[in-house]
């Protein structure tokens, strides 16, 4: 498996508009990315930390899975995201070391396509692995 870096580190919260004032006031960083992501029923923002970023996580809903996340383990760490070069390569490699995972195909993702590693597999961790778009690649 190759994987390149983190790619980012995932927070979840209640009030995205919140958090970004609680980082932007407290910590310095800033927004360089918001997007709705109406598939998954979330918005998001990414605030860039050296070659990785933050990216925080609000429902937009009631019923999405994010939102049951939160109402289940409140605000806090979501998913560690890991960039590869092929995401399809490193599914087929995990599925095929029993690796238990909740996309059995590839997803979109806001950056890029990805699919998620089931926390019982990585110590009650979520993990995500992304093959990231390049800039300027159409989504």
């Amino acid at each position: 498996m190759n994987i390149i870096r983190i790619h980012h580190v995932a927070i979840v919260v209640h009030n995205l508009d919140e958090a970004i004032r609680t980082y932007q006031d407290q910590l310095g960083l800033t927004v360089s990315q918001r997007l709705h992501m109406p598939d998954q029923e979330v918005m998001i923002a990414f605030l860039p930390v050296g070659d990785e970023a933050i990216e925080l996580i609000s429902p937009t809903t009631t019923t999405s899975g994010v939102a049951k996340y939160l109402a289940k383990r409140g605000e806090g760490l979501h998913h560690i995201c890991l960039e590869v070069p092929d995401v399809q390569a490193s599914l087929e490699e995990l599925a095929a070391r029993d690796v238990q995972l909740i996309n059995q195909e590839p997803i979109q993702a806001a950056e890029g396509l990805g699919f998620f590693v089931h926390p019982k597999a990585t110590h009650g961790v979520l993990i995500e692995f992304l093959q990231a778009h390049a800039v300027g690649d159409d989504q």
